[in-house]
């Protein structure tokens, strides 16, 4: 229970948790400070005034312990001198605040008035207007006019580029410093600062290249004045203008809320379009944070490059046709294929797009094979066991837990996560990251460990042994009592090395425990592995069960782990690519101009059928490209890496005769005979709770459930000064796992002893990048100059050997991909090692750790 304490506001009492914020415990009750520097989500720095309230103490007797009285008979108050800042307070039993009086309303007055001073009057064209805090403060609390002289203002120069995606008005800015202090604190980016003094201070970049984070966005969200505007919104719309419709991020596996801002546009010739992507509160998912990716990856629907009707190949060339030639087409050719039929997902299909992708693929019949693209990652299994536990929240971790980061590059991959564990480790979290190279969240782990690349496995498996062997295992727990098998995982890791550090003591001594896991530089069989051992892990130790406590796989797109969860496999794709099917149906991805070995596969087949919003290099192979609708123009759902089921809905029209995937699979399957399609998605989801027991409360009407979070910080009187949206669409609903329901059993199930060496000579590992010229984001031009142009990372050692330097052309051979790319030795690539980010080049490059050959251009 919530130690609380009382204070006493404008003559009432309440009761408070203690040591909260004053500001944060007076919002509670219904109470408003104003504010403007303060905001909930950083630390309280006192600097813009407005919460000036009066501040006193009851005066106790020292000799009875009770308050002394006034003349009135009532506890005697020692007031402060001057006025106190409300934000730098926190509550203390006691505590006597009076925010109405004559002396407040003063300085409250004082205070705007010197704000506005040399704050410009341009409201009606400032892209604030309308949702501004100052705005609403100055009417709310504001003298009404003002003494200052007009020739008197600061006159200091507006549309200031801070990088290519962030613009500021200097005239606006009121010095709150949320900006620089998000950068600081919350990102962890030294890229903003105060430059001049006085009335001169403003905001300037101090990084080469300019505002160089991955967050800048969100500066835009906090800025309680119009000083911060984006390049893709600035003068795009008013907000009074704009419809706000739930949305889910669809890049990565986080799944952060968004809120789609639309309106009628007259460029898209009156169609309802997407204006810009803000934000959308969930303290379950991303609080009220997004990257830059989800932010401003959202150009992809409305590109020039859209496929708007279908198409079939017709003597060698692809021929635009109707819905009902093509969909008679592709149904003669799945009816008439023999043997093996490849149905191949992306990571941006809906869980209802992946059902009736399987409906189709089971009308089919035969040896369908169903897979998921990109295919690095497996587990689902031992993250049904052993997943982090329902109403698990970061940043509800402190001091005495612990968080381990596993082969991730974590800012790349999940860069929302990246935060709340850089926050925890902050808070007193015990973060271990552990990686064959360095990356950057090694500066804020208490220990950074270092392994071969395909010895991610054993490491983890060194410290099972270590902690069964010394009998760590958390025999109290009501864990420990359904664990099977201790016996023959024990004999199974016979020959590993048990850890001799201090660490396996610690994570089994933590009171919390959660493991994300990656893939990098592991094949296949190998991440299987690693997963499996990080579950045995968190059963031996009873981490698992319960919040805050399992594992998190850090999987590549927004719904890989919906796609496992409809049945489909990573080892399905895999079996693809070694034996290519005669016809494949590929739907949300473009594997073609991703893998090397996924485009040869794919050019032997004879029948090639491709649904996908965008022309792509599939599309550009298939005989039948089908058009998509993106996540903007339709309902659908996802389910994020903690397992948590989100509902996003349609925003903007539809652009040509695109279709939903799961319409578009559903009339198929129809035409083959099969049962006739769902009207919406809502059914198919219903088809899903029916048939799926995980998904059984995953009904839209529960994914739409809501409460009222803390803090507010989108509500209707924009009180924290923010533009995140209020969720009144849905915070999802996680499904359990099996050690959360307390009759399982749980087996610790035996992991290979060893993982298979790395070749001999260099070994190409491929790694993501957040910003790359993928299918879906490479449509935002804006975003064109964050993506680095391609190269590979090489160790300082191996470039010596094949004469190399940095900056160097070099071409990267393996298998069946060649790429040529920049040559970067700067100490990050282990010894016999080369980077190569996915999705930079333009030509196909490997999925897969692979051995390969390096050489200088015009060598």
């Amino acid at each position: 229970m919530t130690d609380t304490v009382t204070i006493t506001v404008d003559g009432r009492d309440y009761q408070v948790p203690r040591g909260a914020n004053l500001v944060d415990a007076a919002k509670l009750h219904g109470i408003k400070i104003p504010v403007f520097c303060y905001h909930p989500k950083m630390k309280p720095v006192g600097m813009c005034r407005m919460c000036l309230v009066e501040l006193g103490t009851i005066t106790m007797d020292r000799e009875t312990g009770k308050p002394q009285l006034d003349d009135q008979g009532q506890p005697a108050v020692r007031w402060f001198p001057t006025l106190q800042t409300a934000c730098t307070q926190t509550c203390a039993d006691g505590m006597v605040i009076r925010t109405t009086t004559e002396k407040v309303v003063a300085g409250r007055n004082s205070i705007l008035e010197f704000l506005l001073t040399s704050h410009p009057l341009d409201c009606p064209i400032c892209d604030k207007g309308g949702e501004c805090p100052l705005q609403n403060l100055t009417m709310g609390y504001g003298p009404g006019e003002s003494r200052f002289v007009f020739d008197d203002k600061m006159r200091l120069e507006k549309h200031v580029p801070l990088g290519q995606l962030i613009f500021l008005d200097r005239e606006r800015c009121i010095q709150c410093a949320r900006c620089t202090r998000f950068c600081d604190e919350v990102a962890g980016d030294d890229v903003l600062g105060f430059h001049e003094r006085g009335r001169r201070l403003q905001i300037v970049t101090i990084s080469d290249p300019p505002f160089d984070t991955k967050f800048s966005g969100n500066t835009t969200d906090i800025c309680p004045v119009g000083a911060l505007t984006t390049a893709d919104f600035r003068f795009g719309a008013r907000p009074w203008e704009l419809q706000e419709t739930a949305t889910i991020c669809p890049h990565c596996p986080v799944g952060c809320n968004l809120s789609a801002s639309t309106r009628m546009d007259r460029d898209a010739g009156g169609k309802t379009v997407i204006k810009r992507i803000m934000p959308r509160q969930n303290e379950r998912v991303n609080e009220i944070w997004i990257c830059d990716k989800g932010r401003f990856g959202h150009h992809f629907t409305r590109s020039e490059n859209r496929i708007e009707c279908p198409s079939l190949r017709k003597d060698g060339a692809l021929v635009e046709t109707d819905w009902t030639t093509a969909r008679a087409e592709v149904s003669k050719q799945l009816q008439g294929a023999k043997g093996r039929v490849g149905f191949l997902a992306g990571p941006s299909l809906s869980n209802e797009d992946l059902w009736e992708m399987r409906q189709l693929a089971e009308q089919v019949g035969g040896e369908a094979l169903l897979g998921v693209w990109p295919a690095t990652m497996t587990g689902a299994d031992a993250v049904a066991q052993a997943g982090v536990g329902v109403e698990t929240r970061l940043q509800d971790m402190g001091a005495g837990d612990a968080i381990v980061v596993v082969a991730s590059d974590f800012e790349e991959e999940a860069p929302v996560w990246w935060l709340q564990v850089k926050q925890a480790s902050e808070r007193g979290v015990n973060v271990i990251v552990a990686n064959a190279r360095p990356t950057k969240l090694d500066r804020y782990a208490h220990a950074s460990i270092r392994y071969d690349y395909a010895g991610a496995a054993g490491w983890l498996n060194g410290l099972v042994v270590a902690v069964v062997n010394n009998k760590q295992t958390a025999d109290d727990s009501p864990v420990a009592a359904r664990v099977d098998g201790l016996k023959d995982l024990r004999t199974s890791l016979k020959k590993t090395q048990a850890d001799s550090s201090d660490l396996p003591g610690a994570l089994a001594g933590a009171n919390n425990l959660v493991i994300f896991a990656g893939a990098e530089g592991l094949t296949l069989e190998q991440h299987g592995a690693l997963m499996r051992a990080a579950a045995n892990l968190l059963i031996a130790t009873g981490h698992a069960g319960r919040p805050l406590n399992g594992l998190v796989p850090v999987w590549p797109g927004a719904n890989i782990q919906g796609a496992f969860d409809m049945g489909f496999s990573s080892e399905a794709t895999a079996a693809m690519l070694q034996n290519p099917p005669e016809t494949w149906v590929i739907a949300g991805c473009d594997p073609v101009a991703e893998d090397a070995d996924a485009a040869a596969a794919i050019a032997q087949a004879s029948y090639v059928v491709a649904l996908s919003p965008l022309v792509s290099d599939t599309t550009a192979a298939a005989n039948a490209a089908l058009p998509s609708q993106t996540f903007a123009e339709r309902d659908g759902s996802y389910t994020n890496g903690m397992r948590r089921v989100q509902r996003f809905y349609a925003a903007q029209s539809t652009v040509g005769e695109g279709l939903p995937d799961w319409r578009i699979f559903a009339d198929l399957t129809a035409a083959l005979g099969g049962k006739a399609p769902r009207v919406s998605a809502a059914g198919v989801m219903r088809d899903i709770t029916q048939s799926l027991p995980r998904y059984a409360d995953m009904g839209f009407s529960n994914l739409a459930w809501v409460e009222d979070q803390f803090p507010d910080v989108g509500g209707d009187d924009l009180y924290y000064g923010g533009t995140s949206y209020t969720n009144r669409s849905g915070l999802g609903v996680q499904w359990l796992t099996d050690a959360e329901d307390p009759a399982a059993r749980l087996p610790l199930q035996p992991v290979p002893e060893a993982a298979s060496p790395a070749p001999e000579g260099l070994q190409v590992v491929p790694v993501w990048t957040l910003f790359d010229h993928g299918l879906l984001f490479n449509e935002s031009e804006l975003m064109h100059h964050r993506v680095p142009e391609p190269y590979a990372e090489i160790n300082a050692e191996d470039a010596a050997a094949l004469g190399i330097a940095d900056g160097d052309r070099i071409r990267v051979s393996a298998g069946n991909a060649q790429v040529e790319v920049v040559a970067r030795v700067d100490g990050r690539a282990p010894v016999g090692t080369v980077l190569l980010p996915r999705n930079l080049a333009e030509v196909p490059t490997p999925n897969y750790p692979a051995a390969c050959t390096v050489q200088k251009v015009g060598e």
